[in-house]
């Protein structure tokens, strides 16, 4: 019966409907001490689904988990994990068990768990390491964060234009087991300066005697070591690419950079993003479920306090035009409606505009054009809210004066809103700052200013000149 169990539990664990009850299983099993089982329940599993079970179990539990996987599947299984994990274990495994696994890792995966730890433990590290991989980590390491340099991987074919495809073929089979993709092939000359590309198929499918040298693409599209990761992500996104070569300065060819680390480079990005237009710092790495709570509230605070104060505006804004409250009380019914409408047109437009900066799409029309654009929309929806808004306005202010100055101050406060959005972020941009951070907090709150401003003023110049 227990070895029927075992049975289903291998042919099964596979299934991707089942995977999530992967971390359950394997905690019950390890906590009764059955490790065959649990062994069984892993081995047909995903390196990538062993990971995120192992990240899901007690802290107790991970470092037992992982001894149960052969080496070479540790070892792939290690680079899956998240980074918090992944120190962990560090912490909890024997010394020799943590070198070997370091020691194997490909040197992109190497280099980013290092930009993790301590300076003294990646010291730790380097000196326990092989001369070669060593030094090629040293390299990966002395290029800036957040460049094609600091994410590249060293391991990847080149090729000469005199090889012959079958010699070629032939290098390739003898290589790929070491290097992280083989789906493009590089050729470069004696200096290592990158002249071609041919992608597997045309290798396979050439004449074994040709030189690749006549079946090779000699316009490459290629990156520099201190091209910014997100330049990075876009050029894949936009040629279709599995890998990007990577050049130095004098144009040798020294990495690429592969699409699988480049999605982890978007997620990090829209993670950025997400965290700008919400107003909260972001750590490192979408790491909130590992915070405390002070450092949550830390992350959050600082921009709270600055739209705080900024808002102290608006209350000085209202408190200038207090004797006009005081005589149509009703005034100050309609605020919350005209600011809030305003921010929310503000936040559209900033939406939009980040957007199209993010996909270089805005690019196609211009800053000028994209601004006049938003300015247009954000009258035309102001109008388009009048017919909702005014006989509202007219029926809870009992009259014309305040529909007029709700009105009026509706069209201004939409198309100043939808103009703002628009600018802040282009304005940012330009000063090489990120787009983001003129997000909506930041929209709204300085489109309540200006809108109780023109709101006030709009109505006080309507009431004196109906006494006149």
């Amino acid at each position: 019966m227990e070895e029927n169990n075992l049975e289903t539990i291998s042919s099964t664990s596979s299934d991707l409907s089942i995977r999530g009850n992967i971390t359950f299983q394997l905690e019950e099993l390890l906590v009764a001490g059955n490790y065959d089982e649990a062994k069984l329940l892993l081995a047909p599993s995903q390196p990538v689904d062993i990971a995120d079970a192992i990240g899901s179990l007690p802290l107790i539990l991970q470092a037992l988990a992982f001894r149960l996987l052969k080496k070479n599947e540790a070892i792939e299984v290690y680079e899956y994990l998240d980074p918090v994990v992944q120190q962990t274990l560090l912490d909890r495994l024997r010394s020799g068990e943590v070198l070997e696994i370091v020691e194997k890792m490909s040197p992109d995966d190497r280099v980013q768990l290092f930009d993790e730890l301590p300076a003294k433990v990646v010291r730790k590290f380097l000196s326990a390491l092989s001369p070669g991989e060593r030094k090629v980590t040293a390299e990966l390491l002395g290029y800036e964060p957040e460049t094609a340099g600091r994410l590249m991987t060293t391991e990847f074919i080149d090729l000469k234009e005199m090889q012959t495809a079958e010699e070629a073929l032939a290098l390739v089979r003898k290589r790929a087991p070491f290097t992280e993709t083989i789906y493009s092939l590089y050729v470069t000359d004696k200096e290592r300066h990158l002249t071609g590309i041919l992608s597997l198929r045309d290798l396979v499918t050439a004449d074994p005697s040709k030189p690749i040298g006549d079946v090779m693409t000699k316009d490459v599209v290629n990156i520099s070591t201190n091209t910014n990761q997100e330049e990075v992500a876009r050029a894949i996104q936009r040629y279709d690419f599995l890998a990007l070569p990577v050049v130095d300065k004098e144009k040798r060819l020294v990495g690429i950079v592969t699409v699988d680390d480049l999605i982890d480079v978007i997620e990090q990005e829209a993670t950025r993003d997400i965290y700008a237009a919400g107003a909260v710092q972001p750590g490192d790495e979408d790491d909130y479920f590992q915070s405390s709570l002070f450092t949550i509230a830390r992350r959050r605070i600082l921009w709270l306090l600055i739209l705080v104060l900024a808002n102290g505006l608006t209350t000085k804004v209202i408190a200038m035009n207090d004797q006009i409250l005081q005589e149509i009380v009703l005034l100050a019914a309609f605020i919350p409606l005209l600011i809030g409408t305003g921010g929310n047109v503000g936040a559209q437009s900033s939406t939009v505009v980040i957007r199209g900066l993010s996909t270089q799409k805005l690019k196609s029309i211009g800053a000028i054009k994209a601004v006049f654009k938003e300015a247009i929309t954000g009258a035309l929806l102001g109008v388009l809210m009048i017919l909702v808004v005014l006989p509202f306005a007219w029926w809870q202010g009992e009259g014309p004066l305040i529909a007029a100055a709700v009105g009026i101050s509706l069209i201004f406060i939409t198309t100043l809103a939808s103009t703002t959005g628009a600018i802040l972020p282009l304005l940012f941009d330009k000063m090489n700052l990120d787009p983001a951070l003129m997000s909506s907090p930041f929209i709204t709150t300085v489109t309540d200013i200006a809108g109780v401003f023109i709101y006030l003023n709009t109505a006080k110049w309507l009431l004196n000149s109906s006494l006149l």
